[in-house]
C-alpha cells in the first residue's frame, strides 16, 4: 500500500511543474473565483457576526445562554482558527511551486516527507487538543490550579513525544526514506533523506507549537494562534527563495523550522502576557504532574487517533485513485487541494465547538444540545455555500491550479460532484467538537475507524465509475458515519438528562 501511494503521489510531479510554468498565465483569468473559493467561507462566518445582546435564562437555578450567544461565541472562536489554518495550506502550496524549479524528484521527496508530517501531527494531538479541552474545563470552573495542573500536563505529554520523534526519526532517516520510496535506489531517496535530516529533528519545534497553541485555545485565545500561523507561514514565504537556491530541498526545511522558531519564541511571550495563565502560574496545582499527564493522554488520545486514521485513510484512497490512471490521480491531487480550503472551515467549527462546550461544562453548565444545534447550523451552512461554490466555479478552480485541458474536466467533475459529501462532512466534523469538549471523543475515534473501513471497499468496488465513483463512496461513507453519530448524540443527550456529568465538572 505505501509503495502505491508514493507512486500516487509522483504522478503529481508533472502538475507540479505545471504550477511553476502555467499559472502566472492563468493567474488573472482564473483569480475572482478562486478568491471567492478562498474567502466564501470566511464571508459566511462573518454573516453571523452580526451586534447580538447575549440573553441568558435562568431554568432550574442555572443561567443558559441564548442560542444567538451560542453561535456567536462559536463564530468569535472558529473565525481566527480558519485564517490559521488556511495560512498554513497556502504557505504549503507556494513552497511547492518553490521547490517544483528543482525538478520532479525533489517535489517527490518534499511531497512524501509533508505526509509523514501530517501523519506526525495526530501524534502531537495528543497532547494539544487534551490540553484544550482540560484548559477550557478548568477556565469554565474559575480554578486557576487545574488551570496550571492541565498546562503543566500538556507540556510534560508533549515534552515526552519529542524524544522518539525527533531522535529516532533523525536516527532513522534514511531507512525510513527508502521504505516510502520502495528502496534506496529510487532517485528521490537521497533528497527525501536530506529533507529528514532537518524536518524530523524540527519536529521539536512543530509539537511545542501545538501545545503551545493548545493553551492558548483552552483559555479561550483564537486570534494569537492566528497571529502565530501568519508569522510563521510569512517567515516561511521570505525565507523559501533564498534558503532553497542556496541549500535545495533541505533549505524549505530549514525555511519551515526558522519561521516556526521564531513563532515559537513569540508564542512563549504571549502565554507569559496572558491573564488567565498569569493568574495560573501563582496557583498551586490541583493535581500531581503525573496525574495531569495521564488526564491529558487519555482525553487527547481519541483526537490524535481520529486524526491519524483519517490521514491514514486519505493516503489510502490516493491508491485507490491511482488505479484510474495519471489524468485522474492528477485531477484528484488538485482537486483535493481546493476541497481542504472548504473543509479546514468545518474544522474551525469543530475546535470552537470542542472550546465553547467544554468551557460551559467545566462551567457546571452541560448545554451540549444547545451548542449541538447552533454547531450543525454554521456547519450546514458552511457546508451548502462551499458545496455550491465548488459547483459553480469548478472549472476556474482547476484551471487557476494550472492544469491542462484532460485533468482540469476530470478535476472539475469531481468538485461538481463533491456537494453530498461536504454537507454531510461538514455537520459530522462541526457536531463532533462537541463530543470532544464534553468527554465523548473516544466513540468518534471508533466512528471514524469504522468509516474509513466502509469507504475503502466502496471506493474499489465504484472506481469503475471513475471520480463520480469515489465521490460517492465518499458521501455513502460519511452518512453512514452521520448516522452513527447521529445515535450517539441521542443516546448522550438522554444520559445527561438521567444524571447530570460531575466527571467534568468544576476543576475537570
Amino acid at each position: 500500500m505505501a509503495a502505491e501511494t508514493v507512486d500516487a503521489l509522483l504522478q503529481l510531479v508533472p502538475v507540479q511543474r505545471l504550477l511553476v510554468q502555467e499559472a502566472q498565465d492563468r493567474q488573472l483569468q482564473h483569480g475572482v473565483s478562486s478568491f471567492a473559493l478562498v474567502v466564501g467561507p470566511v464571508v459566511m462566518l462573518l454573516l453571523f457576526d452580526v451586534p447580538l445582546i447575549e440573553v441568558h435564562r435562568k431554568e432550574g437555578g442555572l443561567f443558559r445562554m441564548s442560542a444567538s450567544a451560542h453561535r456567536r461565541t462559536l463564530v468569535r472562536l472558529a473565525r481566527p482558527v480558519y485564517l490559521e489554518l488556511l495560512a498554513g495550506v497556502a504557505a504549503g502550496i507556494i513552497n511547492m511551486v518553490w521547490v517544483a524549479r528543482l525538478g520532479g524528484d525533489a517535489v517527490a521527496a518534499v511531497a512524501v516527507a509533508t505526509n509523514v508530517e501530517n501523519l506526525l501531527l495526530g501524534v502531537v494531538l495528543v497532547a494539544g487538543s487534551g490540553t484544550t479541552v482540560l484548559v477550557a474545563r478548568a477556565r469554565g470552573a474559575a480554578d486557576p490550579g487545574a488551570v496550571r495542573a492541565a498546562v503543566r500536563g500538556g507540556a510534560v505529554l508533549g515534552a515526552l513525544l519529542v524524544p522518539p520523534v525527533a531522535l529516532g526519526g533523525y536516527l532513522l532517516r534514511e531507512p525510513l526514506a527508502a521504505l516510502l520510496f520502495g528502496g534506496p535506489d529510487h532517485p528521490a531517496h537521497a533528497l527525501a533523506t536530506a529533507y529528514f535530516a532537518i524536518s524530523l529533528p524540527g519536529t521539536a519545534v512543530f509539537f511545542a507549537m501545538n501545545v503551545l497553541d493548545g493553551i492558548l485555545k483552552g483559555a479561550g485565545d483564537t486570534r494569537t494562534p492566528m497571529r502565530l500561523a501568519f508569522l510563521a507561514n510569512g517567515l516561511i514565504l521570505v525565507l523559501d527563495p533564498l534558503l532553497i537556491h542556496a541549500y535545495g530541498v533541505q533549505g524549505a526545511a530549514l525555511a519551515t523550522v526558522t519561521g516556526r522558531a521564531v513563532a515559537l519564541a513569540a508564542g512563549l511571550l504571549a502565554l507569559r502576557r496572558n491573564p488567565l495563565l498569569k493568574a495560573a502560574r501563582a496557583a498551586r496545582p490541583a493535581e500531581r504532574t503525573a496525574a495531569a499527564l495521564r488526564r491529558t493522554a487519555v482525553t487527547g488520545l481519541p483526537m490524535g487517533v481520529d486524526f491519524a486514521v483519517r490521514m491514514a485513510g486519505a493516503l489510502a484512497l490516493v491508491s485507490v485513485v491511482a488505479r484510474l490512471g495519471v489524468t485522474e490521480i492528477a485531477a484528484y491531487g488538485i482537486a483535493t487541494k481546493a476541497m481542504y480550503v472548504a473543509t479546514m472551515a468545518f474544522y474551525a467549527v469543530r475546535q470552537a465547538a470542542a472550546i465553547h462546550s467544554a468551557h460551559l461544562l467545566g462551567a457546571g453548565h452541560d448545554e451540549r444540545r444547545a451548542v449541538g444545534r447552533q454547531a450543525l447550523l454554521l456547519g450546514g451552512i458552511l457546508g451548502t455555500g462551499s458545496a455550491g461554490a465548488l459547483f459553480l466555479g469548478a472549472g476556474p478552480v482547476m484551471g487557476a491550479f494550472g492544469a491542462d485541458s484532460a485533468v482540469a474536466e476530470a478535476g472539475a467533475l469531481f468538485l461538481r460532484c463533491l456537494g453530498p459529501y461536504l454537507l454531510l462532512m461538514a455537520g459530522y466534523i462541526a457536531l463532533a467538537g462537541v463530543f470532544e469538549g464534553t468527554g465523548a471523543s473516544p466513540y468518534l475515534a471508533r466512528i471514524t475507524v469504522a468509516g474509513v473501513l466502509v469507504q475503502l471497499p466502496l471506493a474499489y468496488g465504484l472506481s469503475g465509475l471513475g471520480l463520480p465513483g469515489i465521490c460517492l463512496a465518499m458521501a455513502l461513507a460519511m452518512a453512514a458515519q452521520c448516522a452513527a453519530l447521529g445515535l450517539l448524540h441521542r443516546r448522550t443527550l438522554v444520559a445527561s438528562q438521567r444524571e447530570p456529568d460531575r466527571t467534568f465538572s468544576r476543576s475537570g
